[in-house]
């Protein structure tokens, strides 16, 4: 399956587009699924809690947790109660650190709606390691989201850059290039697979894989919005008018640290099916979450290849042009001593 780059047209805003649809739901196969009107809350959507911490994975070094939807990172407000720093406190009051402000190290950021996977460092060292794993883009992420609309082409790479919305009222949004007000944008890409197609709400919705290429605050929710599928739930960049469901449909799934020796990775479960919210309709499946991401992992392990082999070439190709170099000085020091013994032979 080959991926299409797809680039904003011109003068293209954030606020102008709609969802697009490229098929009704009447022509998806039908899965059963529940009336609106009879659905009950799951577990899944409910409110956060202090207590109710979800541990992926644990070491000496490192705590990846899944982040609820409905909780901030950290905060220096007085009256944000509940933060993930909170329940690490409350969890784990032996690991926090004191020479720290928050008392843990986050590697990484996650919007406040956001859900899923989180890298904490215990200490300084496993920190910086962490650290250079994202800042050299050697850290592999994949989020699933559910989008407004049917996207059509079942692979893209969203390449166009972001920059910072400095339009009266919109300062705290970023945006594509071509948005009026766009300051310093910013190269950016994002690739982004279909995995199913159905409803949310009764209104047409799919289920996409995200991997961001690049690191840019907001990327996913604004690339997502720049091709006519906002993810469902974005209040922000849906400018206030998507505010039925309950919460943002962004899930930070995998993340995968290449550290040394033993790599680092974690998986926080899928959020989006029909079980965790009967909203959430599947009508035609092209790929499972686990095949999408094994792909990825796949891919991701090809193209790590690639880069040592080009590596080794480039450090074989200067080892071959000091050698010629070598060579060519030693040829050219043993003919000045001959021409020097010839003088002297002559004297």
């Amino acid at each position: 399956m080959e991926s299409t780059s797809f680039q904003p047209t011109s003068g293209m805003e954030l606020d102008s587009l709609e969802p697009t649809s490229c098929m009704e739901p009447e022509s998806l196969e039908p899965t059963s699924c529940m009336e609106p009107d009879s659905l009950e809350p799951t577990s899944g959507m409910e409110p956060t809690s202090v207590d109710s911490l979800r541990v992926l994975y644990q070491s000496s070094d490192y705590i990846m947790v899944d982040k609820h939807w409905d909780i901030r990172i950290d905060s220096k407000m007085w009256y944000e109660k509940h933060t993930v720093q909170t329940q690490l406190r409350l969890r784990f009051p032996e690991l926090a650190d004191p020479a720290t402000y928050y008392g843990f190290r986050f590697c990484h950021q996650l919007d406040y709606s956001t859900s899923g996977v989180l890298c904490v460092a215990l200490n300084k060292a496993a920190a910086g390691r962490a650290y250079h794993c994202f800042k050299d883009r050697r850290a592999t992420k994949a989020y699933l989201a559910l989008v407004r609309g049917c996207v059509e082409l079942e692979q893209m790479t969203l390449d166009f850059p972001i920059g910072k919305n400095t339009t009266e009222g919109r300062t705290h949004m970023m945006c594509v290039q071509t948005a009026e007000g766009c300051e310093n944008p910013k190269p950016c890409q994002t690739q982004l697979t279909v995995l199913e197609y159905g409803s949310y709400d009764g209104d047409p919705a799919t289920k996409v894989l995200l991997q961001p290429l690049t690191g840019r605050t907001h990327q996913l929710r604004v690339h997502c919005a720049a091709v006519g599928h906002p993810i469902v739930g974005d209040y922000t960049y849906s400018l206030g008018t998507d505010h039925a469901p309950y919460r943002m449909m962004l899930h930070a799934h995998l993340l995968h640290l290449p550290l040394e020796p033993r790599p680092l990775q974690a998986v926080a479960p899928d959020p989006f099916t029909p079980h965790t919210d009967p909203r959430w309709c599947p009508q035609l499946c092209l790929q499972t979450v686990e095949g999408a991401v094994e792909t990825l992992l796949e891919r991701r392990v090809e193209e790590k290849r690639r880069e040592q082999e080009e590596k080794k070439k480039k450090q074989d190709e200067g080892e071959r042009k000091k050698s010629r170099g070598r060579r060519k000085e030693s040829e050219e020091e043993r003919r000045m001593c001959q021409q020097w013994l010839s003088e002297w032979s002559g004297n």
